[in-house]
């Protein structure tokens, strides 16, 4: 009775990191069959189904042999159908319908790609984590889907092979046939190629909520837009991305990583070099937005790390989901736990929410008549909790734009010129906190704050008296000064003074105008 073993090297994913996967086959003449262990889930185990396909596709006899695929190591949950390619190739070493060139050493050769029946290779989720773990671990050479190769271009220091069919595999194992290599593709070529946000120059009109989006910007900080339909909120939040300073490398590739295990890559894209904006519908579920399901994947604030989470119809959304932004909101992190699994997701996000000011959306408009009675308008006002208005930095309104406004012929400031001042502004925060692993004001402590955002003594009398007279909490009182001292680094300015706590107050009044 002839016993034959090959094994192959692949990676799976678990939270955003790759881990490697020995994928060990061991064949017998016995009675013909296929066994799949080492902890798969549904989607691994009904890989030898379109293993075996493939394989014939592809021009290779199948040998009757009982067959033991074991997916090492046995106590980490392997998931997906990314194992095809690494399991079928083992396979075909066992039947002996593949013999590989003895030069290649198998040890430092990951695969991992999706087999159709016809034996082309699909692409998968989680490429990237999966070749940056291939490339911790020693891994030289790694054969994956062509429609995922352009996702990894830019990781150094490993030969990337696309193959979109498993012919090309067989063949370049076998030393009779050759895979192009993947060029490698510069982020400042990536960036170049990026497609821009909307521009804040489309927006006429709206001095005032374009200065509060602005100084948004600069520190980071969270953002309540209150106003009638039509006024331009959802506009003005989808600019903000355009006035963002650019990612850097690292927060491109943990962007990229959360959005590649979730599959929301479109095939054949590069990694992410513009900041997300994701905007959840107001049914999303707790589930959607912070994370969870079987799988733990990431949700909709993760999905926003290092950009913008927008959530228009604030009111509309669950109480429980609006109380679960809380702690992301804090830490910048998930904590998603399952039976038998947890993970932890970055989610450092600017959120911007936007709101009408009553059920109707007409309350205080000088246009339109509001059709709700005063109980109404408290229900939906109170949707909103107290705790969650605390740790909003920014809160303004968003008037209906004037027909001359509209008409005028004079451009409004572009995103470009924005920016420019906005980049300025966090330059200055990243030099004051360097070493500290802070970026932006608003990331600051209470005891950093302490350090870095105290006024002059004008400015402490002017926010003790607004404290005082609008009953604002201590963490109120803190994020005033944060706002503050964005808006004094957008004026170069080291004091902060009265004028900029005058602005950073005003930015608290909806508090007392809508909740009181």
């Amino acid at each position: 009775m002839r016993e034959v073993m090959a094994r192959t090297v692949s990676f799976g994913v678990s939270g955003v990191s790759g881990f490697q996967v020995n994928v060990e086959v061991f064949g017998i003449d016995s009675m013909p069959g296929m066994e799949i262990i080492g902890l798969p889930d549904t989607s691994v185990r009904e890989s030898k189904d379109r293993v075996n396909a493939a394989i014939i596709n592809s021009g290779r006899e199948m040998k009757a042999r009982r067959i033991t695929v074991n997916l090492a190591p046995a106590d980490m949950k392997k998931e997906g159908p990314s194992f095809d390619l690494p399991i079928a190739v083992g396979i075909m070493i066992v039947v002996g319908a593949m013999e590989p060139d003895p030069h290649i050493d198998m040890d430092k050769t990951a695969l991992f790609g999706e087999l159709s029946l016809d034996g082309s290779v699909q692409p998968i989720n989680g490429a990237l984590p999966m070749v940056i773990s291939a490339k911790e671990n020693g891994i030289h050479t790694v054969i994956l889907p062509e429609k995922n190769a352009r996702e990894v271009s830019c990781i150094q220091g490993i030969r990337i092979l696309p193959v979109n069919h498993l012919k090309q595999v067989i063949h370049w194992f076998e030393g009779t046939g050759t895979i192009a290599e993947q060029e490698q593709i510069s982020f400042e070529t990536l960036k170049n190629e990026a497609v821009p946000a909307m521009d804040m120059a489309q927006i006429k009109g709206q001095k005032g909520a374009r200065r509060a989006v602005e100084v948004a910007a600069a520190g980071g900080h969270n953002m309540l837009m209150i106003g009638v339909p039509g006024s331009g909120k959802t506009m003005l939040a989808r600019c903000i991305p355009g006035i963002l300073p650019p990612m850097s490398f690292e927060e491109s590739l943990e962007t990229t990583r959360i959005h590649s295990i979730c599959g929301r890559l479109p095939a054949g894209s590069g990694l992410m070099v513009t900041r997300p904006f994701c905007a959840p519908h107001h049914n999303a579920s707790v589930a959607s937005l912070i994370g969870g399901g079987q799988d733990a994947k990431p949700g909709e604030v993760s999905l926003a790390h290092n950009g913008v989470l927008f959530l228009d119809e604030l009111p509309e959304f669950s109480r429980g989901a609006l109380e679960s932004l809380r702690q992301p909101l804090e830490d910048g992190i998930v904590s998603v736990a399952r039976v038998k699994r947890q993970a932890q997701y970055q989610s450092s996000f600017m959120l911007v929410a936007a709101m009408n000011p009553c059920p109707c959306g007409f309350y205080g408009s000088n246009r339109r008549t509001c059709r709700c009675t005063p109980p109404e308008i408290r229900r939906y006002l109170d949707r909103v909790s107290g705790p969650l208005l605390d740790r909003i930095d920014l809160q303004i309104e968003v008037d209906s734009v004037p027909v001359n406004e509209i008409n005028d012929a004079v451009p409004s400031e572009s995103s470009a010129q924005v920016a420019e001042r906005v980049r300025k502004a966090r330059e200055i925060q990243l030099e004051r906190y360097r070493g500290t692993g802070r970026h932006c004001n608003a990331q600051l402590t209470n005891t950093e704050v302490s350090r870095y955002c105290t006024p002059d003594a004008e400015g402490l009398r002017l926010l003790n008296m607004a404290v005082d007279s609008m009953h604002l909490s201590m963490r109120a009182y803190q994020r005033i000064l944060k706002v503050s001292r964005t808006i004094a680094d957008l004026a170069g300015e080291e004091t902060i003074s009265s004028v900029h706590i005058a602005e950073a107050v005003q930015y608290r009044e909806l508090d007392q105008k809508y909740w009181r």
